[in-house]
């Protein structure tokens, strides 16, 4: 199903679209995980997938960001094909993402794990900049003050300084999010971004994933946590199985007989 279609037909590759998935399928030995999904993610979009466990749902994102290949169908990014790129040329046509469980250097600053984030906005190249020359320098005084410019976006800004894995649960999660956003990515993939986290600091994740329209990200966030998708989430794709059972907004989507079988079993 797509984006915007309540009604369970495939849209069409659209200039206006983000992402552009079709007929995309995944086998591990005699296993489908995958099959034959589609979905189209607007510009601008906050869209959830949602499912139970072993839906899928993580396979797929790990599709979308190169980490595995596809054994069928195509994805299109912005216009562009690109099913058949890996990882490191997806990050660099714009594709960034997080991961279920919490991925932080050890032994770097938050101010240092966010500038890690920022290799696509690198101009000089390692070994250039290792040298310290003039222009690397001024390259990496560029990244810090990205990086503080993200963690303020993020309410980080005052532990700049701070060991990353001193950092309470919640602003770990937080991290990962400013450490993806630090390449200005036009696509960002989140997993399960409030995975362990109590109410309150689910509730600051999704101000602040609702508040990446502003700039003009399109973001994809997998989540278990229904109400987030609902309050943050334009649409809502909802799997099981490997299928996609309902696209819609989530309020409508999340009445639909289908999913509250998928989710409670009536």
């Amino acid at each position: 199903m797509s984006a915007g279609q309540s009604g369970g037909q495939s849209g069409g590759h659209s200039g206006g679209d983000a992402l552009v998935i079709d007929g995309l399928a995944k086998r591990f030995g005699g296993l489908s995980v995958l099959g034959s999904v589609a979905l189209t993610v607007p510009r601008d979009a906050v869209f959830g997938v949602a499912g139970p466990n072993g839906a899928g749902k993580t396979t797929l994102l790990n599709i979308i960001s190169g980490l595995l290949p596809a054994d069928a169908g195509t994805i299109t990014l912005f216009g562009e094909p690109c099913h058949h790129l890996r990882a490191t040329a997806l990050a660099r046509m714009g594709v960034a993402r997080t991961f279920q469980n919490i991925r932080l250097l050890r032994g770097l600053t938050v101010a240092e794990q966010v500038m890690a984030g920022g290799y696509r906005l690198r101009r000089v190249g390692a070994a250039r900049g290792l040298a310290g020359t003039p222009r690397a320098r001024a390259e990496q005084r560029d990244l810090r003050e990205r990086a503080m410019e993200v963690l303020e976006s993020v309410g980080l800004a005052d532990a700049a300084g701070r060991l990353a894995e001193t950092l309470p649960y919640g602003d770990q999660r937080r991290l990962e999010i400013a450490r993806a956003l630090m390449s200005r990515p036009r696509l960002l993939l989140l997993d399960e971004p409030t995975a362990g986290m109590n109410a309150a600091d689910w509730a600051g994740i999704g101000e602040l994933v609702a508040g990446l329209r502003r700039t003009g990200t399109a973001v994809v966030v997998v989540e278990h946590n229904m109400r987030l998708i609902q309050e943050v989430c334009d649409q809502v794709a909802v799997l099981a199985s490997g299928e996609v059972i309902a696209c819609d907004v989530p309020a409508r989507c999340l009445r639909r007989p289908e999913v509250r079988k998928a989710y409670f079993g009536k």
